[in-house]
């Protein structure tokens, strides 16, 4: 399926993806110290350089056979490395180490993830420009493979824009349940699966929205998938914000660490996914909008018998 193996190097991309406390070195009522240095995991920075060189080799040749600019349009591929450098931030900078310790801090890289290096992503289409970094052998291979019957059927199941609307809405409300965050916070494979989840409903979210867009039979469903979550992400981020306990115990021993005092660091996470997050999906709902009302047929006849 062509969006799984995004998916799936997307997921290995975050690899290493978050560090939990302990990793680190916290302890319950210590002073620590946080490194405010960039991170270097060694899984994580191979399939980053790798993703961008496929997809770069992959653009080369198709400019090359079509023309520079060609099948694959400018602004998509900066689109594309727009994206990949989102991914940078959310993974490798010190918002990685520092979201062992604040929520907001996680908060953000996880916006980081799902409402900005996913969309930007799919935008690129780097399925297309992978394939053409494939010898036409295995162009030819991967493209009968995925006119299988069963290929199909899997991906019309995961790309149905409420299939993949139910996907990222678990995936969201299902990890912030605090038993599975906090265990999340605790266990570093919990914590991969978590990023892993958040990624790749995200990518499936967006291709429904952009990826699939022109060949919509109903566009609408598109807008009112952006709503509706726009609608309960946003009712997320305000239950955190406006709680009056904290929700997430590992960060009640952590965030006093750093100076913070937990339901503040709670608050402005819970603000982080609600305002940024909610204009992002609005945003996106207007960009869309755009993209129908200038694509729809004008019937000119009609209009000027109305306006005489």
């Amino acid at each position: 399926m062509r969006l799984l193996i995004a998916g799936l190097l997307a997921a290995a991309t975050s690899g290493a993806w978050a560090h939990t406390a302990e990793e680190v070195g916290a302890t319950a009522g210590s002073p620590v110290i946080v490194a405010g240095g960039w991170v270097f995991e060694p899984w994580v920075v191979v399939c980053l350089l790798v993703s961008l060189a496929w997809y770069a080799l992959g653009v080369t040749r198709l400019w090359r056979h079509a023309g520079a600019g060609r099948g694959l349009r400018r602004w998509r591929v900066g689109s594309y490395v727009a994206g990949w450098l989102a991914l940078l931030a959310a993974l490798l900078s010190p918002l990685d180490s520092l979201g062992a310790w604040l929520f907001w801090a996680h908060m953000l890289q996880h916006e980081l993830l799902m409402v900005l290096a996913a969309p930007l992503l799919v935008l690129g289409r780097p399925l297309a420009a992978w394939a053409w970094a494939l010898p036409p052998a295995g162009r030819r291979a991967l493209g009968h493979a995925f006119h299988r019957r069963r290929w199909r059927r899997g991906w019309k199941l995961l790309t149905t824009a409420w299939s993949a609307w139910l996907l990222h809405a678990a995936a969201l409300w299902g990890w912030h349940v605090p038993a599975a965050f906090d265990a999340a916070l605790h266990h570093r494979g919990l914590h991969a699966l978590q990023h892993a989840s958040f990624l790749f409903s995200a990518l499936l979210f967006w291709w429904t929205v952009f990826g699939a867009s022109a060949r919509h039979p109903r566009p609408g469903v598109a807008l009112m998938s952006l709503f509706t979550t726009m609608l309960h992400s946003g009712a997320l981020g305000a239950l955190l914000a406006l709680s009056p306990s904290v929700w997430y115990q590992a960060y009640a021993a952590s965030a006093p660490a750093l100076g913070w005092e937990p339901l503040a660091d709670q608050q402005l996470g819970g603000l982080l996914m609600w305002a940024p997050g909610g204009l992002a999906y609005a945003v996106a709902a207007l960009l869309l909008a755009r993209q129908l009302l200038l694509s729809a047929p004008v019937d000119r006849a009609g209009w000027r018998h109305a306006s005489a």
